[in-house]
């Protein structure tokens, strides 16, 4: 069974004039060990997809699975609750909370879910992202790679079995870019499921397999 399975997704907003297709009839899947990369320009529906897929955009029709569940038929409650266990988000801004350390940002998820050995496990990301010695330190004192090494840890502290990641290496050097993209991968390798969205097209070299999606649908 796929961690991910996406079949048949369309998400339509109004506009100003009539409905606008951001997604059309999309289908995709992710297995565990493997890194999807969903590319295309600006505009061609990546992150409605991944929000979508995430349990964060309810679609107009098709449906998303995740490990068996479809997290739309859950009350929103319930839907929130599985979304904290079972997926790690990424996103090109960061979303680190300004006056928090790198190591308190790592635990915030710890605060709405919290588990045990939550520090020990904050502490071995920090570790094995090389964080440790600025674990002390504020997101204004980093530099964006850190920033956005620090997003990753965080959306590991709870080992979800699905990671996506939006647009992660946006507003990343290209040697930055790279190492992110080596930690995806590597966390994919380790058993994970991983889809990313990206206009990136240095993912191809990495990922194990490319999407790509023009106009809000799936040509290639």
């Amino acid at each position: 069974m796929s961690v991910l399975a996406i079949e048949n997704l369309t998400k339509t907003f109004q506009g100003p004039a009539e409905l606008v297709a951001a997604v059309q009839g999309v289908s995709l899947t992710v297995d565990r060990g493997e890194f999807v990369a969903v590319v295309g320009p600006s505009g061609c529906g990546k992150t409605t997809l991944l929000l979508a897929a995430g349990a964060l955009l309810r679609p107009t029709a098709g449906t998303v699975t995740i490990g068996g569940t479809n997290p739309y038929d859950l009350s929103p409650d319930a839907r929130a609750k599985f979304r904290a266990e079972t997926i790690g988000f990424v996103f090109q801004q960061f979303h680190l909370i300004p006056y928090l350390t790198v190591l308190e940002n790592v635990l915030a998820p710890s605060v709405a879910r919290p588990a045990r050995g939550a520090m020990e496990k904050a502490l071995a990301l920090a570790r094995k992202f090389n964080l440790v010695e600025r674990k002390d330190h504020a997101p204004a004192a980093l530099s964006t790679g850190e920033r956005q090494r620090t997003a990753l840890t965080r959306a590991l502290l709870h080992a979800p079995a699905l990671i996506l990641a939006d647009e992660p290496t946006g507003n990343l050097d290209r040697e930055n870019s790279a190492l992110i993209l080596e930690h995806l991968a590597d966390l994919a390798r380790e058993g994970r499921a991983v889809l990313m969205a990206t206009h990136d097209e240095y993912v191809k070299s990495v990922a194990n397999r490319v999407v790509r999606l023009e106009k809000g649908k799936a040509v290639g």
